[in-house]
């Protein structure tokens, strides 16, 4: 079968729900910043944000799939009510996710699926459209990141999937050959990019899911969220 085994990250092997919306997560973000010294209320506190999610999205010109660094917002937020940290400010990444973060968990059978892989001689990759600081914490939360073989996320690379840019940029970093190699990953979105490149796809139906079963182009598929069924059709 297959050598590598490269993983979508959230709707696939991380079940979580984010609310940015709800003024609770704005008014306590507006205190955080004002313990540094940058007032805000929470309602121009939120705009601010978005103008600048948007600046950083618009900024660049050489994808239609453009990310950029969660840290970078963050910072010109503090820059913008003249107070200048002297590096990223990690602390507020943490705290605007934690805040806005109503679960997250694994899906069931994730680790075990891992650790059979493992015992299989198999290389594990990540390659997800997130934000590295919180992915990171979040995977080591949840006892998987020493899983991954590598681990490529696109607020990294500045490029998102489906742009085959990142795959590109992916399987050259990692020197994977595409007939070795299946992608793993709950929406047409993780799928689109892999098809395209000649990489074998694996669709599972989750929770998260926003793509019809019936769209979804893919090798293989697991309707059910069961992740462990991975073992029988591709392990």
């Amino acid at each position: 079968m297959y050598k590598n085994y490269v993983f979508n990250l959230y709707g696939t092997l991380i079940d979580i729900k984010i609310n940015e919306e709800k003024d609770e997560l704005w008014e306590k973000f507006a205190i955080y910043f004002g313990y540094y010294g940058a007032h805000y209320e929470k309602e121009e506190l939120k705009e601010e944000y978005n103008k600048i999610v948007n600046k950083l999205i618009n900024r660049n010109d050489k994808t239609e799939c453009p990310d950029f660094e969660i840290e970078d917002v963050f910072y010109k937020l503090f820059k913008d009510k003249y107070v200048k940290p002297k590096k990223k400010p990690k602390n507020a990444t943490k705290t605007f996710r934690l805040l806005s973060t109503e679960y997250i968990k694994l899906y069931d059978g994730v680790k075990e699926m891992l650790e059979e892989l493992k015992a299989n001689d198999k290389k594990i990759y990540l390659l997800s459209n997130a934000q590295k600081s919180f992915a990171n914490s979040e995977m080591k939360y949840l006892g998987i990141k020493n899983y991954f073989d590598s681990i490529c996320i696109s607020s990294d690379v500045g490029i998102k999937k489906p742009d085959t840019n990142i795959y590109k940029y992916f399987l050259d970093k990692n020197q994977l050959n595409p007939q070795d190699t299946i992608f793993i990953g709950n929406d047409i979105i993780d799928l689109k990019g892999a098809n395209d490149m000649g990489i074998d796809s694996l669709y599972i139906h989750t929770n998260l899911s926003q793509s019809n079963i019936d769209d979804v182009t893919s090798k293989y598929k697991i309707e059910d969220g069961d992740i462990s069924k991975l073992r029988d059709l591709i392990i």
